[in-house]
């Protein structure tokens, strides 16, 4: 029987809030609270280290920090790495978190480290969800993605820990050139692991991602279509992200089936309209991007748009955060459709989809210009070659 979870928004401060102004105010913020990590994942977006470095953000700073993200209209935090479990204080901060009325939830690398008393204490804590990374189906695929032999038969015996707790758990999956060809054999693996949520993320060639290990553009759009599909018959909910073309497709798919003309589909900055057509999509109140309802904090205190998107915008150290959110040339850019490049500057979906900037910066070194991985043509270009 389909008996898909709640949506993660569900309980969350703002859900649906109609009145959130991602000018103001970031939807979720990332705190890579630690770069230490024991693996060594082909992809890894930080180049992770095994030590951790030395102008960490402090216990002091962290909690400041979390006073600071609290004060921006209480948005989701998730702590990252790295490994996080490598921060000694990490629980205490998780601690301090919750005790504010914050939604947390944290990934951590399926390593030793991730122990049943460390999980208890979690759910002592009040983690809201654990989101452990399978890349593949297959102890072949997974260790051969994630740089270490046996990380596919050490993330399921914890992810049996966690079940035995009864705390809600994520699957995060990196979709890539690797793991391409097995999707139907890791949605099955995921639906009988049963979980809460399936984090897809698209690759971005950053860190040590490489090119070559990306999906071509008709391989994106194939993948957001059988996403699509099969989000109407899973029991987890799907999640995608530096993939914001599917919410194009979803977008696309669902006036398909409800024989919604293209002139009818509201392609406005707020997609609490056009969100009724889209089932799966109703986490944020509009499209989340890079610095755009994003926003990522480094274990120095630096920054960024995002992790995937390297531009430091400024460090937490120096000013709170609201206000290097708010004030940043960068982050108030990217906040602007209007100026993006290209295709995506004229695409009629540009505010709820806007490409991943992330994946347009790596690949242009402009992170304005147009996504290089979608294969759609926008309205108006199809009108000006007619």
């Amino acid at each position: 029987m389909h008996n898909k979870q709640p949506h993660a928004s569900q309980g969350h401060p703002h859900g649906m809030s109609k009145s959130f102004d991602y000018d103001e105010n970031p939807f979720i913020v990332i705190w890579e609270v630690t770069r230490a990590c024991e693996l060594r994942c082909v992809h890894c977006r930080a180049d992770a280290q095994v030590e951790p470095h030395p102008e960490e953000l402090s216990p002091h700073e962290g909690m400041k920090l979390i006073d600071d993200i609290y004060e921006m209209n209480n948005p989701m935090l998730v702590f990252t790495g790295g490994d996080c479990m490598m921060r000694e204080d990490l629980f205490d901060l998780a601690e301090y978190a919750v005790s504010k009325g914050m939604r947390v939830s944290m990934t951590p690398s399926a390593t030793d480290n991730v122990t049943k008393e460390r999980m208890k204490k979690a759910k002592q804590v009040g983690l809201s969800r654990w989101g452990f990374s399978l890349d593949g189906p297959t102890p072949e695929i997974h260790d051969h993605f994630r740089g270490t032999s046996g990380s596919f038969d050490l993330t399921l015996e914890k992810i049996s820990y966690l079940k035995e707790l009864g705390m809600p758990l994520q699957i995060n999956t990196v979709i890539s050139r690797y793991n391409y060809h097995a999707l139907e054999e890791m949605a099955a693996l995921v639906e009988e692991l049963d979980v809460v949520m399936w984090y897809i993320f698209l690759l971005v060639p950053t860190g040590r991602g490489q090119m070559n290990a990306c999906l071509t553009p008709t391989e994106h759009e194939k993948v957001f279509r059988w996403l699509y599909e099969l989000n109407k018959t899973s029991n987890f909910d799907i999640k995608t992200t530096a993939a914001q073309h599917h919410r194009r497709v979803v977008i696309q798919q669902k006036a398909k089936e409800n024989k919604i003309s293209k002139d009818q589909i509201n392609y406005s900055d707020s997609i609490s309209d056009t969100a009724s057509l889209v089932d799966g999509l109703k986490r944020a109140p509009k499209g989340v991007n890079d610095g755009n309802g994003f926003i990522f904090v480094s274990h120095k205190g630096d920054v960024m748009p995002s992790g995937l998107l390297p531009i430091k915008v400024g460090n937490v150290k120096d000013q709170p955060l609201k206000k290097i959110y708010r004030e940043s040339p960068v982050l108030k850019e990217l906040r602007n459709p209007d100026l993006y490049k290209g295709k995506c500057g004229v695409c009629e979906y540009r505010y709820v989809c806007g490409g991943s900037r992330s994946r347009t910066y790596a690949v242009t070194g402009d992170y304005l210009e147009s996504e290089p991985f979608c294969v759609y043509v926008p309205k108006s270009l199809k009108k000006q070659a007619q």
